[in-house]
């Protein structure tokens, strides 16, 4: 067996990687310490990757500087999630080392494992231990030892670092007591492993399907053109997506799934594949459709076109005709443009009537990607751009993308809850610098508590308290807060918890399957408990979490 590595083999072992990771994503997403329904750290690995899996697919012959070139770019722009961007960075790393070399031996390694966790650690402001950073370090470590024992077999070289890594993976637990006491190791270091698997089995010559599907969506539906264009649309916007299932999708459910659609819109298309669900429809408020879809996993390649704006001309192209889409209009120049990701109705109504410019639809189910927000940026016609993520596992690739952008100056407040960022914008004061600003921002967002209310997906124990599937939980800023069986007493309960003499401001906002009725109720059963507290309720139409509730 070969003791070097040429681009070509890498190239298979990187792809055979991406692969492996996909297969087992549910796994690894079934692997969130929280047991809620948007464990998906598997799913935004695998799609970060995956954006680069299929740009190195494409290619024929490729040398080594092209190939770095793909993994760093595709991965680094397909970042999801907190996991997502630390695997860019230990690629960027990694491929940043090794992109002058034409063979790849035992010492090249060893020195491009170790650029590969020191540019991750620096990419993450306050590095955990006991996570995917921490199983990178411990392979970086064992290739070092080996590379100075001078081993030169590098079948035995691959085999040592993952059986050690694996080790440090399984210590993970020691490190961060939440992961002990939920009886899970860490996520995203479990996704490494998955990556550095794959490569090696490719490495030993085993037979894998390296075939990549592309990452972005077609249309199921082959819509015909003309005969739109002669009648009236009913129904104005063409919603696209994907749903990455969570939960069981059986026929009931999808009959269930697809009886919803018809009762908000036509042209309805669902497509269940193992794993995945292709949905296509045409309503007149995508919204519903997308907080339907939540229900049963994360979502990916949105799409949302305005039929009553496009334009009727047909292309044809590879046998399937397409609709060309609308140029819109560039926004007006301004000084100063906000950016914030949102997921609800209500919630972006309030972010759009408080000045920000474009929402970037996402969050909790839905981490957008660092290419979603250099998109973002580019829509903004502003010198400086505030970019509210809202979502503690959205910050890196926000700053991911700050990074990447050298004509906007780009402020990420690191706002980590929905609240925090209504609190942020609320804050901006024109007369001050950008960085004035942002440093008042971040003073007033330490200032909210925030605490959420969604359901369990599985039985666990966290925070000392036992949990069941089917239980509502309340969570704080730092843990769980409440449990129960009745989600108006859990969120009741849950404010109890958040609740100190300094507290003025209370808001709720109640989400798309919470009426406003039982919204009213809580509203006095909280105003009865803190008279001395103003107490707001909106509506803010989010899936999953039943409540968003601030104090202030």
């Amino acid at each position: 067996m070969t003791n070097t590595i040429d681009a070509k083999i890498l190239a298979k072992m990187f792809l055979a990687g991406a692969k492996n990771l996909e297969s087992k994503k549910e796994w690894i997403n079934d692997l969130n310490v929280f047991p809620v329904p948007d464990g998906d750290t598997g799913t935004n690995m695998t799609l970060t990757i995956m954006s680069a899996a299929k740009d190195v697919a494409a290619m024929e012959n490729p040398d080594m500087v092209s190939l770095c070139k793909a993994i760093s770019s595709g991965s680094l722009r397909g970042a999801r999630g907190n996991s997502g961007v630390i695997l860019s960075q230990l690629f960027r790393g990694f491929t940043k080392s090794i992109r002058d070399k034409s063979e790849l031996n035992i010492p090249v390694f060893a020195d491009a494992f170790e650029k590969a966790v020191e540019t991750a650690y620096k990419a993450v402001m306050k590095p955990k231990e006991g996570t995917i950073l921490t199983v990178a370090k411990g392979a970086a470590t064992k290739a070092r030892e080996l590379a100075n024992e001078g081993c030169d077999d590098l079948a035995s070289f691959f085999d040592a670092v993952i059986q050690y890594a694996d080790e440090v993976l399984e210590q993970t637990p020691e490190m961060l007591p939440v992961l002990k006491q939920a009886g899970v190791v860490d996520s995203g270091g479990q996704g490494l492993m998955q990556v550095l698997k794959g490569a090696y089995d490719a490495f030993l010559g085993k037979e894998i399907d390296l075939t990549i599907s592309a990452v972005t969506h077609t249309s199921p539906v082959k819509a015909n053109v003309d005969a739109q264009a002669d009648m009236e649309i009913k129904f104005g916007y063409c919603t696209e997506f994907i749903i990455m299932l969570s939960r069981n999708f059986n026929i009931k459910n999808e009959m269930d799934f697809k009886e919803y659609l018809e009762s908000i819109g036509d042209s309805i298309v669902v497509v269940a594949d193992d794993d995945v669900v292709k949905v296509h429809v045409h309503t007149n408020d995508p919204g519903l459709a997308i907080q339907k879809a939540l229900k049963y996993g994360a979502l990916s390649n949105l799409k949302i076109d305005n039929m009553r704006l496009e334009h009727q001309e047909k292309l044809f192209k590879a046998g399937q005709a397409e609709i060309e889409p609308v140029k819109e209009a560039p926004m007006p120049h301004k000084e100063v443009g906000f950016i914030a990701v949102s997921v609800g109705e209500g919630i972006n109504e309030i972010f759009k009537g408080l000045g920000v410019d474009y929402i970037i639809e996402g969050g909790q189910t839905m981490n957008p990607s660092t290419e979603d927000m250099l998109n973002a940026i580019e829509k903004v016609n502003a010198d400086t751009v505030f970019i509210l993520p809202n979502n503690k596992n959205i910050i890196l690739a926000a700053n991911q993308a700050q990074m990447m952008v050298e004509d906007k100056k780009i402020v990420v407040v690191p706002t980590k809850t929905v609240p925090q960022g209504i609190t942020a914008i609320i804050n901006y004061v024109p007369d001050m610098t950008a960085d004035e600003n942002a440093e008042t921002m971040k003073q007033e967002i330490g200032n909210v508590k925030t605490g959420q209310v969604t359901y369990a997906v599985r039985d666990t124990v966290i925070d000392d308290k036992e949990i069941k599937q089917g239980d509502y939980m309340g969570i704080g800023d730092a843990g769980i807060l409440s449990v129960g069986s009745d989600v108006a007493d859990v969120t009741y309960q849950m404010v109890q918890e958040m609740m100190n003499d300094d507290l003025e401001l209370i808001s709720v906002y109640y989400g798309s399957d919470v009426t406003e009725e039982a919204a009213q109720q809580l509203r006095g059963r909280i105003a009865e408990a803190f008279p001395s507290c103003d107490i707001e309720l909106q509506y803010g139409g989010q899936p999953i979490y039943y409540y968003i509730i601030s104090a202030e």
